[in-house]
């Protein structure tokens, strides 16, 4: 019933009439080949929904062909296909699995060369050397680009709790640097905007302090309360498990960026029902943990994952979970996305499983045992800066 003229993808700005004239003229009979056709759906994926409505209603649904989720378009591997090939083969490096996997371009393209070098880092956590390369200007640069090409710097502070000490350090750095503007996050961290690439080094061996992550697929932040210590509703001591929980998870590659939260009562001022992993106290010295919730374009309430006795057990629950969702998911997969798709009864049958529990916590200890903080390792060995506008061998910066 819209007219021709109305806008499907807002991202890209493609019209149901050049969604149908696709349909029509160039045999799309399915949502990937719109998006290939028309580049609708391409960006957010928003729309992806509506361009299946319109393929059924253009086509009926016995025309409409199902996609095959390819990881790219240099191969016909699926995400579960490409994952047990290196398995199965032993293969450590991205130029070995395109060549032995028989990918159409040798030298990977911006969707697939990430997506191999976290699935290698997933698999052979102790072998496979992180290619650098590989990675998109924000984690090759350790920091944010700006739409200036200046940079966003946020040290990490943990479970938002800072000290007399570090705010004079970042104010100290904030004006040796001239930095425009400094902004408390909705993380509970402060943001230095407009960081010039060349005093990257500098700012981070002024500030002292580890990197906040703010610009990579890996743990976020641990967003908290103040909890029993200092609440009068308080149940439970939501900072100190907070400050627990991203201590130990710091530096966690995964396959989309992870949020967390930890609320003191079920008022849960952390907001722990929109984050990836959130943790509220109830009475009786116990907590639920809740996982799955997204806050940004597609909202999603956190579904509850377990009650946990004590912050020991949350902290295995955590771990097991984060552990299954980095072996499970595609790259660029948020939780959210990953638990509508695998369903909450299907995760909680590995995750809460006691014979599958300890292998899954083993395993996501020995990656976080060979991780060091980026800006730590930059400054030690000296980083290698490249222009951040460039392309490198097909990823765009």
């Amino acid at each position: 019933e819209l007219p021709d003229g109305h806008v499907v993808c807002n991202c890209n700005g493609v019209s149901k009439g050049a969604i149908l004239a696709a349909i029509a003229h160039q045999d799309c009979r399915s949502v990937g080949a719109l998006t290939a056709c028309t580049k609708a759906g391409g960006s957010c994926g928003g729309c992806k929904g509506d361009l299946g409505a319109l393929l059924a209603a253009a086509l009926g649904a016995a025309g409409v062909k199902a996609d095959k989720a390819v990881v790219c378009a240099c191969t016909e591997l699926d995400r579960d296909e490409l994952v047990a090939a290196i398995r199965a083969q032993g293969l450590r490096h991205g130029k070995e699995v395109r060549a032995v996997l028989g990918f159409r371009n040798l030298d990977g393209c911006s969707k697939c060369r990430p997506a191999i070098n976290y699935y290698l880092n997933m698999l052979w956590p102790l072998e496979h050397d992180d290619e650098t390369e590989s990675r998109f200007v924000n984690e090759r640069l350790h920091a944010n680009i700006q739409k200036d090409g200046t940079f966003s710097v946020v040290p990490r502070i943990y479970g938002g709790v800072t000290s007399p000490a570090e705010l004079k350090r970042i104010a100290e750095v904030a004006e040796r640097f001239a930095v425009p503007m400094v902004k408390i996050t909705g993380g509970q961290r402060i943001d230095l905007l407009g960081v010039q690439k060349k005093d990257l080094p500098a700012v981070w061996e002024a500030l002292d302090m580890p990197s906040g992550y703010a610009y990579a697929k890996a743990l976020r932040t641990v967003k908290t309360c103040v909890g029993s210590q200092w609440c009068r509703f308080g149940v439970g001591d939501s900072t100190r498990l907070g400050i627990d929980l991203e201590k130990k998870l710091e530096r966690l590659n995964t396959p989309a960026k992870v949020k967390l939260a930890v609320s003191g009562c079920p008022r849960n001022c952390a907001e722990c029902g929109i984050k990836d992993l959130g943790v509220v106290a109830v009475e009786g010295g116990q907590w639920d943990v809740f996982v799955g919730g997204n806050g940004g374009v597609k909202v999603r309430e956190a579904e509850r994952l377990c009650r946990c006795s004590s912050p020991a057990e949350v902290l295995r629950v955590t771990l097991a979970f984060l552990q299954h969702y980095r072996e499970d998911a595609k790259w660029n997969e948020r939780t959210a996305a990953w638990l509508e798709r695998r369903g909450l009864e299907a995760v909680k049958a590995v995750v809460l499983d006691s014979a599958r529990q300890p292998g899954l916590v083993a395993r996501i200890e020995q990656a976080l045992a060979v991780m060091e903080d980026p800006w730590l390792k930059a400054r030690r060995d000296g980083a290698l800066w490249t222009d951040p506008l460039a392309m490198e061998g097909g990823v765009p910066a």
